[in-house]
């Protein structure tokens, strides 16, 4: 299998069926072809078809979903574009750094490439669900980007990153000895982690401030592999039941 077929595009919420056609053309145009489309508003359409030309097949292939959380789901890697400051941010990649890193990764596990909505790109909380930013340096008097025209800059950067591996060695991936973490079981921990902090009192889901917020870009820098997930999943069950033999003891003696 070609290490294209493990770069998947995803577009969340697209608003014109013109922009899906526009970035499946740019899709086939890098050598690319898996296309993933997040509770589009108006598609399959014809404005779609007319606008992919010859890449109608990406359109009649793409998956269409209804949350990131699916897209996202068997991936070892996730980028998320972004083309605004955000007020915690996030590890960054510039767009020549973003074709590397999913070119290098392809070969290991499946990597999404993720694009948000044309009038306010991806919310915190999608944004927060990405191991990486990347972020395109346009024009700062006239920064705005067509959505496919995004689409097809990161393509490219991809497609460059192939031809630069083909003719010279790419360098390896830490030799770990277990895979990392998928989106979906990183999610899952997430959700495992805050019920975990609830239970100790520590985390206040009606005043949550910043903690999981910075929690996630912690282990973000980190990128735990399958094993390391598994032991700290354990770590917050021991904690829980812990905390739980604490509170019956005490409703007990309470009782007595």
């Amino acid at each position: 299998m070609s290490y294209f077929d493990s770069v998947r595009i995803v577009l969340v919420n697209s608003t014109h069926p013109g922009n899906i056609g526009g970035a499946a053309r740019a899709i086939k145009n890098m050598g690319l072809s898996r296309l993933y489309l997040v509770a589009p508003r108006d598609f399959p359409a014809d404005r779609a078809v007319w606008r992919a030309a010859n890449a109608v097949d990406v359109l009649d292939n793409a998956i269409v979903v209804d949350n990131l959380d699916e897209a996202i789901a068997g991936c070892g890697l996730v980028v998320g574009t972004s083309a605004r400051e955000r007020r915690i941010p996030w590890p960054l990649l510039n767009p020549r750094e973003c074709g590397e890193r999913a070119w290098l990764e392809a070969a290991h596990h499946d990597v999404a490439i993720v694009f948000g909505r044309e009038d306010r790109g991806l919310t915190n909380e999608e944004l927060q669900k990405c191991n990486y930013h990347v972020h395109i340096p346009s024009n700062p008097e006239y920064s705005s980007l067509n959505l496919a025209a995004a689409v097809q800059v990161l393509c490219y950067e991809v497609r460059m990153a192939s031809l630069s591996a083909a003719q010279s060695e790419s360098p390896p991936l830490p030799d770990w000895d277990m895979p990392p973490a998928k989106a979906e079981a990183l999610e899952l921990y997430f959700q495992h982690l805050e019920q975990a902090l609830v239970d100790l009192g520590f985390h206040d889901r009606e005043n949550p401030r910043q903690t999981m917020t910075r929690l996630r870009r912690l282990y973000g820098r980190i990128r735990l592999d399958e094993m390391e997930l598994s032991i700290l999943r354990g770590v917050l069950t021991s904690i829980q039941n812990a905390v739980h033999r604490m509170h019956s003891a005490l409703q007990k003696k309470t009782d007595s």
